[in-house]
This record gives structure tokens, C-alpha cells and sequence, in this order.
């Protein structure tokens, strides 16, 4: 079994569907960002805060190197992870990279019930969010397009839509075949 790597831009729904796919499959699930947060014992927020984005980076491409080591997981990467050093070939190479594609409204409106502190967001509402938003994921596309599929997220607001998601990525990937 390959290792299966979700991608997409922050509020995709990566967790939610990276961890309904670990459990259907029997694999072990690791959200990238929620690795760091218990390896320096400090939220992503913080070490942004501290650091700098760059800081950041060097820190994701790091623990990056090593959770994607691992065998026979679902992995959910940050939402730039992609977009720094060589990160997307590495993923390519380590599993099957399905990136996670939702329209900027439908990021903004995952935002806006997610818990999570988003650092390259702050201070940011209404249509300068939204337009925030469409921007960033318009300067990331090429990195998320080189994942080896695509599927559209935009519909994923319950958990029967979430199963349905998983059904696709299993289908698509060839992934319950291998199990």
C-alpha cells in the first residue's frame, strides 16, 4: 500500500477527509501541521509568530522529511506546504498526491466554523477575505496541479458527503485495491 497525500489550500477539508480515509483503509492518519504542534510542543500560530513564515518553512520541510517516511499512512499536508523547496516532488515521489480543489467561497465558508488559527489570514474578513483568498490560491494552483489527481471538494458539508469523497478517492486512486 502507498502512502495517501492530501493537498489543497487551509479549510479544503483535508483533515476531515484525510481521517475517514484512514479509517476505511486501516492506516494511521497524520495531519502535517497537527505533527509539529506535538513535536515543539507549540501551535503553528506560535512558531509563525516567532519564527516568520520562513522559519516555519524550514520547519515544516523538516518534519515533512520525516512523517512522509513512514509506511502505510494518510497524510494531510499544510495548505502551502506544497509551494516551498521541492516538497511537491518529494510527495509525489513518497505516495499518491490527490490535492483537494474548493472554490475561494467555499474555503472562506469552512473558515468561518473551523477552530483553527490561520496566521496568513488574521485580520482578514468579509470580501477582502474572500478576495484574499482567490488570490493566494491563484499564485499556489501550479504547485496543487502537480499533485497526480484532482477532485473538487466544494460539496463536502456533511459526513455522508465526506463518505462519498472517500469512495472517489478510493476509486480513483486504485487505493482499496492495494489493501
Amino acid at each position: 500500500m502507498q502512502n495517501i497525500i492530501l493537498l489543497g489550500y487551509m479549510g479544503a477539508g483535508k483533515t476531515s477527509v484525510g481521517k475517514a480515509l484512514a479509517r476505511r483503509l486501516g492506516l494511521s492518519f497524520y495531519d502535517l501541521d497537527f505533527f509539529i504542534e506535538e513535536r515543539f510542543r507549540r501551535k503553528v500560530a506560535d512558531i509563525f509568530a516567532e519564527r516568520g513564515e520562513e522559519g516555519f518553512r524550514k520547519i515544516e520541510y523538516n518534519m515533512l522529511h520525516e512523517v512522509a517516511e513512514f509506511e502505510d499512512i494518510v497524510l494531510a499536508l499544510g495548505g502551502g506546504t506544497p509551494c516551498f523547496f521541492d516538497n511537491m516532488d518529494y510527495v509525489n515521489q513518497k505516495g499518491i498526491t490527490v490535492f483537494m480543489n474548493a472554490s475561494p467561497e467555499i474555503i472562506v465558508k469552512h473558515l468561518k466554523i473551523s477552530h483553527n488559527v490561520r496566521p496568513l489570514l488574521q485580520q482578514k474578513q468579509g470580501q477582502e477575505l474572500l478576495d484574499h483568498i482567490a488570490h493566494h490560491m491563484a499564485e499556489r494552483m501550479d504547485y496543487y496541479r502537480k499533485a497526480q489527481y484532482e477532485i473538487n471538494v466544494d460539496t463536502l458539508d456533511s459526513f455522508e458527503k465526506i463518505d462519498q469523497l472517500v469512495d472517489h478517492i478510493l476509486e480513483l486512486t486504485g487505493a482499496a485495491e492495494e489493501k
